[in-house]
């Protein structure tokens, strides 16, 4: 009955029906191919879209400091996630770590290796801490406090201090450097990269904190010293990301970061 219905529906036979035998008519195996091609597109939607659900396909923008390569961190999870997902896009970015929240939110990348002590509080930002390591003072050779084999807060009274710019995340740093200090800071010069703050260390313009990892750049004129920093204060990093995120590619490899994370931290 629905073969008749159909052919009533097309207006024409689909089969050649005898007594003996029925067979497909010409618009009948014209109908029987197309048939098989629908099944088949319909086979490969599906499997696109599992494919996507997985994060085998998709891209997943990633916004960064450079802090976040030297600790290794990023490319540790760049490395698995390719392994894992070796169809998946990878686009790269690199921003101040204050950018990152707003960029993530507005789009524009999916998630941010971001240093707390920039993170203005967004219920809906997702965050995994990733590490934590300690604090040292980047400095140009010729400075006074390179004479000394650790700076504490107090000797950095009154010294310009350079770092990423932090006005999209407020007021908190200000009151997370017055916590690490003790006062706050005399002058701030402001830099977009972490090349661009050692480059202004190394000329003279101020000091630096950093996380140590920091200490495998080595950069002419500039030397490093281990800075005494109140209990429980470190360079902490996190990956941020939308809470309320659907893309495949994104959640995969934001669950495999931080499964990673979960394995490894170091404060040593």
């Amino acid at each position: 009955m629905q073969i008749r219905a159909l052919e009533n529906e097309i207006g024409g036979a689909l089969f050649v029906r005898t007594s003996r035998r029925v067979e497909l008519t010409e618009a009948g195996a014209l109908l029987v191919v197309e048939a098989q091609r629908a099944v088949a597109q319909a086979e490969r939607a599906k499997a696109i879209v599992q494919q996507s659900l997985r994060g085998d396909i998709g891209k997943v923008r990633i916004g960064y400091a450079g802090n976040a390569v030297l600790t290794g961190k990023m490319t540790d999870h760049l490395r698995a996630f390719r392994e894992a997902h070796p169809a998946a896009e990878i686009e790269l970015r690199e921003m101040p770590p204050s950018r990152q929240a707003e960029a993530v939110l507005t789009g524009e990348v999916d998630v941010g290796y971001c240093a707390a002590f920039a993170l203005k509080v967004d219920p809906r930002l997702s965050v995994q801490p990733i590490g934590a390591w300690p604090l040292v003072v980047a400095m140009a050779e010729e400075h006074t406090l390179a004479a000394y084999r650790r700076v504490t807060p107090r000797m950095l009274a009154g010294e310009p201090l350079i770092m990423f710019p932090w006005e999209e995340a407020g007021g908190d740093v200000l009151k997370r450097l017055i916590l690490v200090l003790g006062r706050e800071p005399r002058r701030v010069h402001l830099a977009d990269t972490t090349l661009s703050m050692l480059s202004l260390t190394g000329a003279g313009l101020g000091v630096a904190l950093a996380p140590k990892p920091l200490i495998q750049v080595k950069v002419p004129r500039i030397v490093y010293r281990p800075f005494v920093a109140p209990k429980n204060v470190f360079a902490e990093l996190l990956l941020i990301g939308r809470a309320d995120e659907t893309a495949g590619a994104v959640r995969a490899f934001v669950k495999l970061a931080s499964g990673s994370s979960d394995r490894a931290t170091s404060r040593s």
